[in-house]
């Protein structure tokens, strides 16, 4: 007997049950992002690897060790399954001209990939919800991608996530922090872990994200990024406050927060909980204003952030949702031939009038057939037998206690009872 194969690790399969709750959740996201005037915009799982090299640094951690990247066996073309979703958002806004037009307000829901280590909400094939606004220059549109995340988390009955924000500075100004940070690392030479040696001179503004507790304090009492910014870039970040007091969303100045990808400027922040764990941030983002000219476009101003959909769904789960069953507004249940040929007819016809139906399949007596009504969850059952199927009625049976009794209506008449039974039922809701 040959082996059963498996998923590969860390790619994880999403059954009917949690799917559903999956498609909620998306439902949710697409209305709040429509409200914000968002679009959306789908762009390719396999991009060049060159375009992540040049977007997100070689000396990142996504490209130095953790990107899925592969020589394409027909042409040699080096491709990379997307670790993220900016680079080839704005690849796409550069390649279709979309930067030459008015101001763009896009999104994208999908699959990304990195090599990592897999462990509760960190995943190698992972989804997220990205969001890039395109030609804005001004802190209102960084201030309002934070306010929508504040909205969605109350949408989504989530409490607990605390904003955390930060300034990057123009690439000038880093390039002076950037010195200090050197110097200082420098001199405490002997505290410094392989990782941290290693990015001393290629990205000592990584060290500052380090996860080991031995760097913790040297990192605390290293040369702040804020210590070198000038007038225009504070008073870019003080235009983003004070929205955000304005609004009375609250937030904490983290000036360790750096984010780990290279093309971030100005504005970066991260939405955090402390109820998933070592994985707690569940949305990220910034300011990325010279990524459209590094991509090869003209420079263009540009502001995004992106969520964790697993990290998302642990925290509804864990503050209480659980996964729901759609269950259909009617299960029909038909025995005898010429029962089953209306049955399809039926199943038709009150599908046209919007009314969900589980046309019941593989055969079976009616009291078998009745059992899998009951356990569908179905409001309603419609039961044909070949007596009904020549007089073209059927018979409409409530499965909930508080329904109208069993009765026989023509198939004609079906979809106007089940509907004002469904609406009466809302109603007593």
């Amino acid at each position: 007997m040959s082996q059963t194969l498996q998923s590969v690790r860390g790619m994880n399969d999403i059954l009917p049950d949690e799917a559903e709750f999956w498609e909620l959740f998306e439902d949710t996201i697409r209305s709040w992002l429509k409200a914000y005037g968002y679009r959306p915009i789908r762009m390719p799982i396999v991009e060049p690897t060159p375009l992540f090299k040049r977007a997100i640094g070689e000396v990142t951690d996504i490209v130095e060790k953790e990107m899925y990247s592969f020589e394409d066996s027909l042409n040699g073309e080096q491709l990379t399954l997307r670790p993220e979703g900016t680079a080839g958002c704005v690849r796409a806004v550069i390649q279709h001209g979309l930067a030459n037009q008015a101001p763009r307000r896009l999104y994208y829901i999908g699959q990304m990939f990195r090599h990592e280590r897999p462990q509760k909400g960190r995943y190698r094939q992972f989804h997220q919800v990205g969001v890039e606004s395109i030609g804005f220059a001004g802190p209102d549109i960084d201030a309002e991608m934070i306010l929508m995340g504040a909205r969605l988390w109350a949408d989504l009955g989530l409490d607990g996530i605390e904003l955390q924000i930060n300034s990057l500075g123009q690439p000038e100004e880093r390039a002076q922090h950037r010195a200090a940070l050197i110097a200082y690392f420098e001199e405490n030479a002997e505290i410094l872990d392989e990782d941290a040696k290693r990015r001393l001179y290629t990205n000592p503004l990584r060290i500052l994200d380090t996860k080991n507790p031995a760097l913790q304090d040297m990192c605390a009492a290293a040369p702040k990024l804020i210590d070198y910014l000038g007038e225009a870039s504070l008073a870019h970040f003080e235009g983003v406050q004070r929205v955000l007091r304005d609004a009375g969303v609250p937030f904490v100045v983290n000036p360790r927060l750096v984010r780990g990808l290279d093309y971030y400027n100005l504005t970066v922040f991260e939405w955090v909980t402390d109820k998933l764990g070592a994985q707690g941030t569940v949305c990220a983002g910034g300011r990325y204003d010279g990524l459209v000219e590094q991509l090869g476009g003209k420079p263009t101003p540009a502001c995004g952030f992106a969520m964790g959909v697993e990290r998302l769904i642990a925290l509804i789960k864990e503050s209480g949702g659980e996964p729901t069953n759609p269950a259909p507004d009617v299960y029909l249940v038909h025995q005898g031939v010429d029962a089953s040929r209306l049955a399809f007819r039926v199943a038709e016809g009150l599908r046209d009038q919007g009314i969900n139906v589980l046309l019941h399949c593989g055969g079976g007596s009616f009291k078998s057939q009745m059992k899998k009504a009951d356990g569908s969850g179905a409001t309603f059952a419609v039961v044909i037998g070949d007596d009904e199927a020549v007089s073209g009625e059927a018979q409409l049976k409530s499965l909930r206690e508080d329904g109208v009794a069993q009765r026989k209506l023509k198939v004609d008449d079906l979809a106007e009872a089940i509907i004002g039974q469904l609406i009466d039922s809302d109603e007593e809701e």
